[in-house]
């Protein structure tokens, strides 16, 4: 399959899961943790940059939607009222974790330490909502995550040159996406077993 073709698939993709999450927002039954969403919005957008440094190429598109659309769900979280999750003290220090991470990364001289910094500083922003996924699944909507997915799966069958600063954060947010979409159905998972 063409790369170009498989880079737009997943910018399609991300697209409609991000529209369904923020359709949810609006409907009052999504409430993201504007903790998480802030740093997942500036994190992967670094880490486009530095594996753009690296040598990366389309394969960056998906990891590039990963920053993008928390920026349009943090957005939409200050529009829409009833959008947002209650901040606790736990994301807070969450938060600040992740934000150290990023600013760690970002002097950090090594391309492969940097990218393990804005691994750790995604997954320390994750915990919030991991936490409130874990506690109240009914809380989020799976089709962001589902779509994140997916679009970085598709990222890996773009990679041409595999070395740990092009592949690791890619192969991170899969992870973390499957990670969040288990959590959020768990529950339908396992009354079925």
């Amino acid at each position: 399959m063409n790369i170009n073709l498989i880079a737009y698939i997943s910018v399609i993709i991300q697209l409609i899961g991000v529209s369904f999450y923020i359709r949810g927002m609006i409907k009052g039954t999504t409430k993201p943790n504007r903790v998480s969403w802030a740093v997942w919005a500036l994190a992967p957008l670094i880490g486009v940059w530095l594996q753009w440094k690296a040598g990366a190429g389309l394969s960056l598109l998906p990891v590039f939607m990963s920053g993008f659309n928390p920026l349009l769900v943090l957005i939409a979280s200050f529009i829409i009222k009833q959008g947002y999750w209650k901040i606790t003290k736990f994301d807070v220090v969450c938060g600040m974790t992740a934000v150290f991470a990023l600013v760690l990364w970002l002097i950090t001289k090594s391309l492969g330490l940097s990218i393990l910094f804005a691994i750790l500083s995604d997954f320390l922003a994750s915990l919030p909502t991991l936490k409130k996924v874990w506690f109240y699944p009914e809380t989020e909507t799976s089709t962001a995550y589902t779509g994140g997915l997916i679009a970085n799966i598709l990222g890996l069958f773009m990679i041409t040159e595999w070395s740990f600063s092009i592949y690791s954060f890619g192969i991170y947010m899969v992870a973390i996406n499957l990670v969040i979409v288990v959590l959020i159905y768990r529950k339908r998972i396992f009354k079925s077993i």
